[in-house]
């Protein structure tokens, strides 16, 4: 098979062009404002719709599809009424480590925006997850992600009033969850189960998060359990499709 010699192992096989050689004008513009990304580089501005559209005429609708595909990517992002170049997504371990450590591991500043902290009595649907009946008093903290300060995903937390009794006075929502538990509280987390899907945020989500509907998500529902195996959390997580990827390491 023809494999391009300059071509990212990561990328498309052969840029994602069919065996025919025909693509949507769309798309061939898109191939060149990504090489023009790749050469402006990080905060680099791009032209304007029109210089762009001239420099490869076509129709500016046409750049348009083309600036979208690589905003929804994650390579480009508004800033003010212009374009740059967006920088490297962060990548995010499947792994029992906080979204405090992945992030710092990365050399960014963490950060959470606390919208919500209730106490409610627990539904039949959630009780398995957390180790309670239903009734027994359950929390729920939502809080909104933050990296160098850029609104980067919601994360809902959903943890048994017993096990963390006085959250809301002790826990600076600021701080990592997971932290708080192992340092000030002596839980340590055992094992989870973890499920991932694309979805679209909510009018809601969107909002909290900045960003448009139509942006794609990741969605992550964890299940936690401490070395005892006991129930211990549900969060659900949203991040921004455009801003992260997961890694994880397979083996024995």
């Amino acid at each position: 098979m023809d494999y391009p010699n300059d071509q990212d192992p990561g990328a498309p096989v052969r840029f994602g062009i069919p065996a025919h050689g025909r693509i949507p004008k769309y798309y061939a513009v898109k191939a060149h404002i990504g090489r023009l990304v790749e050469e402006l580089g990080e905060g680099g501005l791009l032209p304007t719709e029109r210089d762009l559209s001239e420099t490869y005429g076509v129709a500016r609708e046409t750049v348009r599809q083309a600036l979208r595909d690589l905003l929804l990517e994650g390579k480009l992002r508004r800033q003010g009424r212009g374009t740059v170049v967006a920088g490297p997504k962060l990548e995010q371990p499947l792994s029992l480590a906080s979204y405090t450590e992945g992030v710092r591991r990365q050399g960014r500043t963490p950060g959470r925006s606390l919208i919500s902290l209730d106490r409610f009595p627990c539904p039949e649907a959630l009780a398995a997850e957390v180790g309670l009946q239903r009734g027994e008093p359950v929390w729920h903290m939502e809080r909104v992600l933050l990296a160098d300060d850029e609104r980067v995903g919601l994360e809902s937390t959903y943890v048994a009033v017993g096990r963390v009794p006085d959250l809301d006075r002790d826990f600076d929502p600021d701080s990592s969850f997971y932290a708080y538990l192992r340092d000030r509280l002596g839980i340590a987390f055992g094992d989870a189960d973890e499920r991932i899907e694309t979805v679209l945020a909510t009018p809601r989500e969107a909002l909290l998060i900045g960003t448009p509907p139509a942006l794609p998500m990741l969605l992550i529902h964890r299940v936690s359990r401490d070395t005892g195996a006991r129930p211990l959390e549900r969060v659900r997580t949203l991040y921004r499709g455009d801003r992260f990827s997961f890694t994880t390491h397979l083996g024995d």
